[in-house]
């Protein structure tokens, strides 16, 4: 749903009133929550627009949603309408493509519910009654009811309609809530959600990871929410100074305020005890009487009640624990809601219930809707563990393999995930309900095959071949196929065995993914999750229809299951895949099989295509659908260049199922076709201007036909020089192609024309004589597979691309990502990070160890090469602690899990561990293919492992898994060697593993005791691989969104970003990434265009959806603290701005230590904002180590050195030391004059100030000199220290931010409208960029391309962001910070 303002033509904003975000809280639940799926079956829930949510139980505090409506109403432009009444199309220049948007109509209905007065709510004509529904379920005055109707005089309404289709809703309608009998299912729903009000501002499930709850510490952090909070008085003290451990140099590295859980944040007790009774089932004469179940209640009272849930409502009858009597007590109190019960017959429930209320309401609905999947925590407070038997039930009930909306039967996943592909997809409004069902559905199935693959690994799964070895075995469970990640049956025997297995799952999922994007009618992929848990690797499938009830042999058509021995094709999958094999650059060759029969593939041998029960024609094992890379496989040296062979390749790998990634395959055959393009068009402009000589010089023979004109221009072409081929524009030279291509006077014309593509296509390696042709085999270098022929110029070409490929890796795009790093364009903050960047770049991970090596030579990234050796150990040991894991048996998980840690991460020499008692005899009893999986034969041998044998296999693993040498012994000396973090590596490793810890100080550093003991492991979580959905419609219009930006059009631009954030909320929900990328980009255009307030609004929106989907000390969660810091001081709320600059502070120092260019911009806001509060003291600390690391890694004399030297003389002008005021702002001026000119503002600034610091000097000098000789001053002259202003501040803030200000006057308007006109003129189509863009690529800087030209939306003395212009000056982030929607 519509979380932005919707803005009038003039520009001018109405106030966003996100008091109550609810509204998109609330309408994307409703969205994805069917509240009566009884309605509903599998194949309807596909087609239907809104499915149901199975496995979430979503809890939105909707007390204001009157207000939040109210914003729908204004907003909303969800283009979901389908059946195009209220359409409207326009046809966007930036995309090329009909976009149409929706005019959607607000109004208002009111809402009578009984016993309480009737109330407003504003509505839109394209909500769903559903929605409605879901608002009244969340709603304060009306949470108590579940089982209820809308009716509209005296019609009862289809949950499913859309409002706009109700004959007779208007302005003014009154919607009746009208209570309905109840069944036992709406019971039991009932009953639970009463719980689930009781529990709804508990933490538990959130650390727990349960019910996709996460965390958000926003509130906490801020101690309140932010928008609510005023400016503080004069009058008020406020403590301005941070803790200890935040100032600069300290080592101390507190993991407590991590999470600054208030203790009085839990809820009040309602009761003792609500549980199902043990007198349930009803009998059957009881039944007959409308009892349906039966509840056991104990109050706060410590009075006990038996409660009957019968079809009209709740009532307590004269059980006893030891007597069953069913009729009602002699209150005789029936009740539609058990709330209204329990208030009845507990004074202590009505009150504190009441009290629950009221904190819930508290709560920001961000903080408590469900998100698509499920984020844990590597740390959690120690849990009270309190009895809950609705929990208790829930987790032994038949849930484990059922879905409760759909009674009675399982979930087919298969059919849903292919139904949802199969829905139209020609107009906007099909493309959005068919990318939101896809997604649903995609979300459920990965929580309910982690859930599946979780219980394989603890035990709690048969195996369907229980009689195999265990890690043969395979599970079916919830129609969801699971396999272990090892060699069954020696099938990667040859590629490396149970290496290969284990990876083999990860390339499989890139394959699905290529193909997913790729997104080809007719050919289906099936649903893949990859799980690592415990140690293990389980991959679950959705089921081929079929497929189980044949052998494999029988059911392939295409593809060969042997490793190429037997192949076979389909004429029809030779059709499907031929399409995409275009877009994936993979080439049709042809290969021979047992049989020497000569197959066509358009694909790699292993890809086998099955046609299921349903006709469908599926493909699956997408292992090696990229080109192999022959940097890591067995392969002559002679074969790779001198270049290569200098930098140790190939290097021996332990499997050989190393392919490129898709990013690289992509930015190759970019890199390719710009080199073609020039090259031709070099040699095009070369043969014209030879025609064009030769025509000037044969009509000067003829002068009779020469006019004094025609030899003018024959002069002034004959003296133009070509152009050589690096100074041929890229756009230049595409344009200069295209002539080429088209239609040529003559026969000769043609054949130079085809000799210039042919040269062109030679040089660049295509695999075509006659156009540009790069594509790949994924079948070359493989032993197994023999190709039709093996001697051919074409194999030998395509074996030549692939080895270009590998090549372009090591000496391109490793250099590019180094380059960036160097310019500040790209500045990993931990391992995740890190990973990020090289993975776009289309860097494998396993070159980490060469990449160490580069970022190792350059001193400026000092900071990095510690990240890259980090996560070089965190990887290993991450190898090794899962062998390490499969050694252990269930009771000991605790014990060896902090025994690990003990040994990887402490400093005492010898820790210990407790083994369990029975741990022998288990040991002489082997369980066979019983329980969990138990795959060991010493299951004590972990208790063995000590720090010095660890750090030993640690080392050895990252000098033969990453060709990295360590040079370090032990954690201690690690640390020292490399500039590491105990705690960084704590974190990095835990959240890479799986493992959650209690959170409490460490004693890391001490060598008299061990760290981590068993209690101090509180649980291992699954750590999830899966594909994700993407929004195309919302990435076209942001993309088009950001090209306005960058011309200029800030307004136009806000409007394209609001749009496209309606369209993420409509296919994603409330909650996702991509969602909180969009609100700091709309949060920072509000900030550019002066309105602070909704800056404000939409930071906040962003901090708590990326503390929900990414984690609470996720790298784009320090980013956006930071941001919201920024606007807050913008706001003048000065201490809240502090407090959360502190927290991104906090959390980078945890990440990545004190030692990061991130940590200085950090270090350099504070300053300035200590300083604004006239805390100089402290501010000077920041200041001055903000400038030791700038001049660290911008080096010493950069534009931020300067920056930073004028800061910190400013600081000790404002403490009246003058002299080192005088000194720093000396080392200002002259970086400045140096880099920027005499003439230059900020040089003449500088200067002043230098005049200014002189005289004040000379001042205080000479008054210092009167004093000490003793003579009388009459008239003591007062010193000019200027204490700068909050506006001041702010300035400077977004300078040191990346967000400078020009003024542009009318004429320079004028001048940037014409440019921009002829621009566009010759441009005649897309430019390159905009079309990297809009496939998802970046410029070579990694950012958003810098705009030439600006256009007529600018006014006289009009405000723009410089960087807007010109890009951000020294390395500053640019105005749009790059979001990839791809």
């Amino acid at each position: 749903m519509d979380t932005t303002e919707r803005r009038d033509g003039s520009g001018d904003a109405d106030p966003v009133d996100d008091d109550n975000a609810g509204k998109v809280a609330a309408s994307a639940a409703a969205t994805n929550t069917v509240q009566d799926p009884s309605s509903s079956v599998p194949e309807a829930t596909i087609t239907s627009d809104v499915i149901p949510n199975g496995h979430k139980s979503t809890s939105i505090d909707a007390s204001n949603k009157d207000d939040c409506q109210e914003e729908t109403s204004k907003e909303n432009t969800e283009l979901s309408n389908v059946d195009g009444s209220d359409e409207k199309t326009e046809t966007k220049a930036e995309t090329g493509e009909e976009v149409i948007v929706i005019q959607d109509a607000g109004f208002n209905i009111k809402i009578a519910a009984p016993l309480i007065e009737p109330f407003d709510l504003p509505v839109s004509s394209m909500e769903l009654v559903q929605e409605i529904f879901q608002v009244l379920v969340d709603k304060e005055e009306t949470c108590h009811r579940t089982c209820f109707t809308l009716q509209l005089d005296g019609t009862t309404l289809d949950n499913f309609s859309e409002l706009k289709s109700i004959e007779g809703l208007k302005e003014g309608s009154v919607l009746k809530v009208v209570e309905e009998p109840y069944t036992v299912r709406e019971a039991r729903i009932h009953v639970r959600h009463v719980r689930d009000l009781l529990k709804s501002i508990d933490y538990q499930d959130a650390y727990n990871g349960l019910d996709c709850n996460s965390l958000s510490l926003l509130n906490i952090v801020t101690n309140g929410n932010i928008l609510e909070k005023k400016a503080p008085s004069r009058s008020d003290t406020v403590d301005y100074l941070p803790p200890e451990c935040l100032m600069p140099g300290s080592k101390d590295r507190p993991l407590l305020p991590l999470h600054p859980i208030q203790k009085d944040l839990k809820g009040p007790q309602c009761l003792k005890v609500l549980t199902y009774s043990g007198w349930n089932p009803p009998p059957g004469n009881r039944r007959m009487h409308g009892d349906l179940l039966y509840i056991y209640v104990v109050t706060l009272e410590d009075k006990r009640y038996h409660i009957t849930a019968s079809t009209h409502g709740f009532y307590v009858n004269q059980c006893t624990q030891e007597e069953f009597n069913p009729k009602p007590s002699g209150q005789k109190h029936l009740f539609h809601s058990l709330i209204d019960l329990l208030s009845q017959i507990s004074p202590s429930f009505k009150r504190n219930f009441q009290s629950l209320l009221k904190k819930r309401q508290l709560k920001h609905p961000f903080e408590r809707v469900a998100t698509p999947y499920q984020v844990h925590s590597w740390m959690a407070p120690a849990m009270e563990h309190s009895i809950d038997y609705i929990r208790a039930e829930d987790a032994f009930s038949s849930r484990l393999g059922y879905e409760e909306h759909i009674p009675g039967q399982t979930r087919d996943w298969n059919e849903e995930i292919q139904t949802t592909r199969e829905l139209p997809r020609k107009h906007l409004p099909e493309r959005l309900i068919r990318e939101r069902t896809i997604f649903k559905v995609h979300s459920d199935f990965v929580v309910a095959a982690t859930r599946g693959a979780t219980s394989v690994i603890d035990g709690n799964i048969m195996a369907i071949n229980p009689g195999e070895d265990t890690k043969m075995q395979m599970f079916l469970w919830n129609n969801i196929f699971l396999s272990l990640g090892f060699d069954v049956k020696d099938h990667f025997k040859d590629f490396g065995g149970d290496a290969a297995a284990y990876v083999a799952p990860g390339c499989d999922l890139q394959g699905v993914k290529a193909y997913a994007g790729v997104d080809p009618e007719g050919l289906y992929t099936l649903g893949t999750v990859v799980v690592d848990y415990r140690g293990y690797r389980v991959t679950a499938q959705s089921i081929i229809p079929g497929i189980l009830e044949k052998e494999q042999e029988q059911s392939v058509v295409y593809g060969s299951i042997d490793f190429g021995k037997t192949i076979v094709t389909n004429d029809k999958y030779k059709e499907l895949l031929k399409k995409s094999a275009q877009s994936l650059k993979i080439r049709p060759h042809k290969v021979v099989n047992s049989k020497n029969e000569e197959v066509e593939l358009y694909s790699s041998v292993e890809c086998k295509g099955i046609v299921g029960n349903d006709s469908r024609h599926y493909i699956l094992d997408l292992l090696r659908t990229f080109p192999p890379d022959v940097n890591f496989l067995p392969v002559d040296k002679s074969e790779l260049s001198e270049a290569i062979q200098a930098l140790g390749f190939p290097r021996k790998h332990r499997h050989r199922l190393a392919c490129l990634r898709q990013e690289l395959v992509d930015a190759f055959v970019e890199q390719r076709y710009v080199m073609f393009v020039k090259n031709a068009a070099c040699q095009f402009q070369e043969l014209r201007l030879r025609k064009i000589r030769e025509t000037e010089l044969s009509k000067e023979k003829d002068k009779s036909e020469t006019s004094g004109q025609d030899v003018a221009i024959a002069s002034e072409t004959l003296s133009e020089v070509p152009k050589t081929q690096d100074e041929i524009e890229t756009e230049e030279a595409k344009k200069i192609v295209e002539t080429l291509t088209d239609a040529v006077a003559s026969a000769k014309e043609e054949e130079s024309t085809n000799e210039i593509i042919r040269a062109a296509a030679r040089l660049v390696g295509s695999l075509s004589d006659t156009e540009f042709s790069i594509t790949f085999n994924p079948d070359v270098y493989q032993d197994h597979v023999q190709h039709a022929n093996p001697d051919s110029d074409c194999l030998t070409r395509e074996k030549n691309l692939v080895k270009a490929a590998a090549e372009f890796l090591l000496l391109s795009q490793i250099p590019n990502f180094i380059c960036e790093c160097l310019e500040h364009t790209s500045s990993p903050i931990d391992g995740y990070t890190l990973t990020e960047a090289l993975h776009h770049h289309g860097i494998n991970m396993r070159y980490l160890g060469t990449v160490t090596d580069f970022v190792g030579r350059q001193s400026q990234l000092s900071y990095l090469h510690s990240i890259c050796v980090s996560s070089l150990i965190t990887r290993s040991t991450k190898h090794l602690y899962k062998a390490f894991m499969q050694g252990v048996d269930m009771m000991n998980l605790s014990p060896a899990v902090s025994h690990f840690l003990n040994c990887f991460l402490g400093s005492y020499p010898s820790p210990y561990t407790q083994v369990a008692t029975d741990e022998k005899s288990k040991k002489k009893n082997k369980r066979k293919n019983k329980g969990a999986l138990y795959l060991a034969a010493d299951n004590i041998e972990w208790a063995s492992e000590m720090p010095k044998s660890l750090w030993k296999k640690i080392v050895e693993e990252v000098q033969d898994y990453y060709g990295y040498k360590l040079e370090c012994d032990s954690i201690d000396s690690a640390i020292e060697r490399y500039g590491l973090q105990k705690v960084s590596m704590l974190r990095g490793f835990c959240k890479m593993a799986g493992i959650q810890i209690l959170l409490r100080e460490y004693a890391l550093d001490s060598k008299s005791k061990q760290p981590f003991y068993e209690e101090d492991i509180l649980n291992v979580f699954p750590i999830v691989k899966h594909i994700h959905p993407k929004a195309t419609d919302a990435y076209h219009v942001f993309t088009s969104g950001q090209a306005k930006i960058q011309q200029g059009l800030l307004h136009e631009g806000y409007e394209l970003i609001s749009e496209a954030l309606n369209l993420l909320n409509n296919v994603y929900g409330a909650m996702h990434p991509e969602i909180a990328a969009c609100a700091r980009l709309l949060a920072r255009l509000s900030y550019i265009m002066g309105d602070y307030g909704e800056a404000l609004v939409y930071q906040q929106r962003a901090v708590f959806m990326s503390e929900r989907v990414l984690g609470i000390d996720h790298p784009n969660t320090i980013t956006e603290y930071a941001h919201l810091a920024l606007y807050a001081f913008a706001n003048n709320q000065i201490p809240t701005a502090l407090k959360l600059m502190y927290r991104a502070l906090y959390l980078a120092l945890i990440c990545t230590g004190d030692c990061h260019p991130e940590v200085a911009l950090f270090y350099c806001n504070i300053g300035l904002i200590l300083h604004a509060v006239n805390e100089f003291d402290v501010s000077l600390k920041f200041l001055s180590r903000a400038l030791e690391l700038n001049g660290k890694f911008y080096g010493a004399r950069s534009l931020k050195v300067a920056l930073c030297y004028h800061l910190v003389a400013r600081t000790f002008s404002c403490k009246g030391d003058f002299r080192s005021a005088l000194q720093n702002e000396k080392e200002a001026y002259s970086i400045y004059k140096q880099l920027l000119g005499e003439n230059h503002d900020r040089t003449n600034e500088s200067s002043e100030c230098l005049k200014h610091l002189t005289q004040q000097a000379v001042k205080f000098q000479k008054t210092m000199n009167q004093l000490s000789k003793g003579e009388k001053l009459n008239a003591l002259t007062p010193l000019q220290i200027q204490t700068p202003s909050m506006s001041n501040v702010l300035e400077t803030l977004n300078l040191i931010n990346g967000i400078v200000f020009v003024h542009i006057s009318q004429e320079d308007i004028e001048r940037f409208r014409d440019e921009m006109i002829r621009h566009q003129a010759q441009a005649g189509q897309k430019s390159l960029v905009e079309q990297n863009l809009r496939n998802g690529a970046k410029t070579p800087s990694g950012e958003s391309p810098p705009v030439a030209t600006k256009s007529g939306e600018l006014t006289e003395g009009t405000s723009v962001p410089a960087n807007a212009l010109n890009g951000c000056a020294d390395g500053a982030s640019a105005l749009t910070d790059p979001i990839d929607l791809s």
